[in-house]
């Protein structure tokens, strides 16, 4: 990458998204934050420029800065990508780290965030704009949809499909096949031993929707 990054988001992952860029030796221009609090401190000596939607920033992007979309919340998230996409036409860049392992064959789409020690098996289908903590392990023939969060340390086995927006916690197990819905959540420490439904939650060992 030769262009500098525009990191959108200033907490949560965009001080692990701006060591994954250090450490490949990307320039980050600077962050921008809705919070109006942080802006002017830095982090690891990189400033909070101004607002997300600042024009005055943003009309770099596209034309001399890249951009990556450091953002949690995965409503929020698509609104900046979203802005991006419409108002710049960019897609944002990947933050991958440069000790994650991916498959030569693996497809990945834009915007990913891939932290240390994440592995990506053969076939694996990552689509756009995920958050792949440390130590997560995708097996092959996975399939990822769109802004998938997956915690640290999680394993999740062949052939699985995450729907868009699911969100897995840390410490997860989920067994070969099983499929989970759009939007659906998984708290942190269950093993997934069957389909979860979309918008559901599920919790536990083996793996029970919440409430139930």
């Amino acid at each position: 990458m030769e262009k500098p990054v525009i990191i959108l988001g200033a907490k949560g992952i965009a001080h692990p998204a701006l060591e994954i860029f250090n450490s490949h030796q990307v320039v980050v221009y600077g962050l921008l934050d809705e919070d109006e609090k942080i802006h002017g401190t830095e982090i690891n000596y990189v400033s909070v420029l101004g607002h997300t939607e600042d024009d005055g920033f943003l009309k770099l992007i596209g034309k001399k800065c890249e951009a990556f979309v450091a953002v949690d919340d995965n409503k929020y998230r698509k609104f900046l990508v979203e802005m991006l996409q419409e108002r710049r036409k960019v897609q944002p860049v990947n933050a991958i780290h440069s000790r994650a392992y991916i498959a030569t064959d693996a497809a990945l789409g834009h915007g990913n965030f891939i932290n240390a020690h994440v592995s990506i098996g053969a076939g694996v289908q990552m689509g756009h704009h995920g958050i792949y903590h440390s130590g997560a392990i995708i097996e092959h023939g996975a399939v990822l949809g769109d802004y998938v969060q997956v915690g640290a340390g999680t394993i999740i086995n062949s052939s699985v499909n995450l729907e868009e927006g699911a969100f897995v916690g840390s410490g997860v197990t989920i067994v070969s096949g099983v499929k989970v819905g759009k939007n659906a959540r998984i708290g942190a420490g269950s093993v997934v031993i069957a389909d979860v439904k979309a918008n559901e939650t599920v919790f536990g060992n083996p793996a029970q929707p919440v409430g139930k």
